[in-house]
């Protein structure tokens, strides 16, 4: 689920936003309210959201400010920017600023909703993404492992035992050294890459859900669309429909 931050000054505006939009139905909730650059801060330190809207002119602190002091900071929060300065270098900020998208004020009827779910296509890759496991000690069983796994995830009986077999090791060794090395389980990494195979199966809209379930691995469909969407935060149907509203 998305946390959202709203970020302006003038309430019924901000009020508005934040009682009017269907949050739930966009996989998001607002986990705070600021009038001004300076509160923006704060609640973004405070609440650390994935998703900041916020007015450029406000007082106090600006949201160009704001935005700065975060990218100083390190911060890759998602931003949508509203503005009621219909302004080519206003543009430019947001771009320099990183921001998604820029609406102009007043902006109508489902425009927000589309900004954020735009947001939300952006953001699913990047959940389905599985960095490969840190090895630090570059130990052969781990190394081993993980090849294994990569080979034969589609089966559905693939198991820490199947494995350790493959190995010629014991399951409790393969485990402990696997869990230490990674700070992964196995079934965690398998599970994270089936899911990560599936999430580039399912950008080709043509590609059935149980089509995919199968290629990597699952026998119940209802259990692979749990698990994908306990990792990537939308089930394979809304990560699919999702990929329409990329920019």
């Amino acid at each position: 689920m998305l946390k959202v931050l709203i970020v302006e000054d003038e309430e019924l505006i901000r009020k508005g936003i934040v009682l009017t939009v269907d949050w739930a139905a966009l996989d998001c909730v607002v986990v705070g309210e600021a009038a001004n650059g300076a509160e923006g801060l704060e609640q973004a330190e405070k609440c650390d959201p994935d998703l900041i809207i916020t007015d450029l002119k406000m007082p106090q602190m600006d949201g160009i400010e704001m935005l700065e002091r975060l990218r100083q900071a390190g911060k890759t929060t998602y931003v949508i920017i509203l503005t009621a300065y219909d302004s080519f270098s206003y543009v430019q900020t947001a771009l320099r600023l990183e921001a998604v998208d820029y609406l102009l004020k007043p902006f109508h009827d489902g425009d927000l909703e589309k900004a954020v779910q735009r947001v939300q296509a952006k953001r699913a890759p990047k959940q389905a993404a599985l960095p490969e496991p840190k090895t630090g000690s570059g130990n052969r069983y781990v190394s081993e492992a993980i090849q294994y796994i990569k080979q034969h995830y589609q089966e559905p009986d693939i198991s820490v035992s199947s494995v350790a077999q493959s190995l010629n090791i014991s399951e409790g060794h393969l485990s402990h050294t696997f869990k230490k090395e990674t700070g992964s389980t196995i079934l965690g990494y398998l599970t994270r890459y089936r899911i990560h195979k599936a999430a580039e199966l399912l950008k080709d809209c043509r590609v059935k859900v149980y089509e995919v379930a199968e290629q990597v691995g699952y026998r119940d469909i209802g259990y692979f669309s749990n698990t994908f969407k306990k990792i990537t935060g939308k089930t394979p149907s809304e990560y699919q429909d999702s990929l329409s509203f990329r920019l």
